[in-house]
């Protein structure tokens, strides 16, 4: 696991605009003006357990995550699991894609989310053929069968190579910040007896990944309810506007039960073929 972590302790990439903000809290995480969370030397003592520290009593009450002066634990609204697929040298393709994948840390606040990400390798730094898999608690395995995953789908963004590190933190950051909280299903309609069916706890959006290939970087925003047009849409413009894309950036949608049918997480792009995104 060691190519996967390193010792970083300051802000990685350049200064940004881009912020993302708990629900529970109101804090803000953001990687302009601030620095990040001291982190260990040993990832071990920095992630352990759920990540999802206690608050006291009184740190509760207070909503602002002090007590006596002394920081205290910003919780995240959702518990999230971060996962890598193993590489494998080109042409020895493991046959069962859920054995080359590994957890590694799971978070539920604030503070071990930064212990976590500043011990992680950038997309830039690792070898192709390499998977970054970030999903919440609720998803057991990040795979297209788990049962949360299985009525749903996953947008898909082509990226030139050098790009990807600052598209990959920036869609991080919205995805546990809450910035796709307006797409979550308020709820599932009206039951047989007429009375409102409150919806599901787990986020629409269930998480998203990176793949590190060869020639292309592919980012992976999946969501749980495949056939609602209008949210599908709403989605699409949040994943526009949380990563500051061009209007021209092509991103195609593939269900999940088309990607089992044809055991593909997304089609080959042909040589040569202009569905990247264009950002610089």
């Amino acid at each position: 696991m060691a190519g996967y972590f390193s010792n970083h302790s300051q802000p990685r990439l350049p200064a940004t605009t881009t912020s993302t903000q708990t629900t529970t809290t109101q804090t803000t995480i953001s990687t302009s003006g601030r620095a990040r969370a001291p982190s260990s030397r040993h990832f071990s003592t920095s992630i352990s357990g759920s990540g999802d520290e206690k608050l006291s009593a009184k740190d509760k009450g207070s909503g602002n995550g002090m007590s006596n002066g002394t920081a205290g634990v910003h919780p995240l609204r959702t518990t999230w699991v971060f996962w890598y697929r193993q590489q494998r040298a080109p042409g020895n393709k493991i046959t069962n894609y859920e054995e080359g994948i590994k957890k590694v840390a799971e978070f539920g606040s604030v503070e071990s989310f930064w212990s976590l990400w500043t011990h992680l390798n950038f997309p830039s730094s690792l070898l192709p053929t390499t998977d970054y898999l970030l999903f919440h608690k609720g998803v057991r395995r990040p795979v297209w069968e788990d049962p949360l995953n299985l009525s749903g789908g996953k947008w898909i963004i082509r990226l030139r190579k050098g790009i990807a590190d600052r598209i990959w933190e920036d869609l991080v950051l919205a995805v546990i910040g809450d910035q796709f909280a307006d797409c979550d299903v308020e709820s599932s309609g009206d039951g047989a007896d007429g009375e409102h069916t409150p919806a599901s706890e787990w986020p629409q959006i269930c998480g998203c990944t990176i793949s590190v290939r060869q020639n292309e970087d592919i980012v992976t925003v999946w969501n749980r309810v495949e056939g609602d047009a209008k949210l599908k849409d709403k989605i699409n413009q949040t994943i526009r506007r949380v990563l500051n894309l061009p209007a021209t950036t092509h991103m195609e949608y593939k269900s999940n039960n088309d990607s089992m049918q044809d055991k593909s997480s997304f089609r080959v792009a042909a040589p040569g073929e202009k569905d990247r995104t264009p950002l610089s």
